[in-house]
């Protein structure tokens, strides 16, 4: 009876907050769970970067910094006034940008921490190869902080945890065996089935975002299908798409192509 009433109450509680915690995604206007208040996620995010920042050794190419900070800059200001032209002002305050360059050559990579925490590593810029290059990355990472990407990760990792726990409580009287293969296949079935194509979604999201960022900001956003076309050389062997956290390279290629009218209609060269 105990465990009835426990199950009734975790559902009930798990509906209730996915009622009231749905937010919408900037330009896309998907809905989306959000468990974790603005101020927490940020809170969190800008500790994290900032012993990141501590452990790593920062780019003292004068260069590179300078470029990283310039297409910053620009793509920030462009997120900025899109928020602003959709009556989402308030929601500026959010961002403390910060564009930083991380010395790492091994490192493909970039990444942008919810509240607009930003680093590029060394190792992304013969990739990027060019400034458009460049913006092509920085407006897919600024994207995911725009659609809130970090704390809807967050949500489903907190609404995942929760369902284990209830169900391992509804067969705490079974044997040990069928509770701990019910439990593996939870985690299984929620990863595949749900953790990783969410994944797959922001990155296409952050996609189709960056773009609209990068046009914005006077950059020729039909750059982003040779930089994805490069990206897609580095690196060995690649997983199954359905295994995977990104979209298959070609996928994603496909889908920006199918998004470039869209993104062009906002692009004005810089002067």
């Amino acid at each position: 009876m105990r465990q009835k009433t426990f199950f009734r109450i975790t559902i009930l509680s798990l509906a209730l907050a996915l009622l009231v915690s749905c937010a919408m995604v900037p330009i896309t206007g998907r809905r989306q769970i959000s468990l974790v208040s603005m101020d927490e996620l940020t809170s969190m995010s800008f500790s994290q970067y900032t012993e990141l920042m501590k452990k790593s050794k920062i780019s003292t190419d004068k260069t590179s910094t300078t470029m990283v900070r310039r297409v910053g800059t620009r793509i920030a200001a462009s997120a900025e006034q899109f928020l602003r032209d959709n009556g989402l002002e308030s929601e500026i305050s959010n961002y403390q940008w910060e564009f930083n360059v991380i010395a790492d050559t091994a490192t493909v990579n970039a990444f942008c921490m919810p509240g607009g925490k930003v680093a590029v590593y060394t190792g992304i810029l013969p990739v990027t190869k060019t400034e458009t290059g460049l913006a092509v990355v920085i407006g897919h990472e600024v994207a995911h902080a725009l659609a809130n990407h970090g704390g809807e990760r967050l949500s489903q990792s907190l609404l995942q945890q929760l369902g284990g726990q209830t169900l391992a409580i509804a067969l705490q009287n079974n044997s040990e065996a069928t509770k701990n293969l019910a439990l593996q296949a939870y985690g299984i079935g929620t990863e595949l089935g749900v953790m990783l194509p969410y994944s797959r979604l922001h990155e296409s999201e952050a996609d189709h975002i960056g773009l609209i960022l990068m046009a914005r900001a006077g950059y020729d956003p039909r750059e982003a299908i040779p930089f994805w076309q490069r990206m897609s050389q580095v690196g060995g062997a690649k997983p199954p798409e359905i295994l995977s956290s990104h979209p298959a390279d070609e996928t994603r290629i496909n889908s920006i192509r199918e998004l470039l009218p869209e993104a062009l209609k906002y692009y004005q060269p810089s002067k």
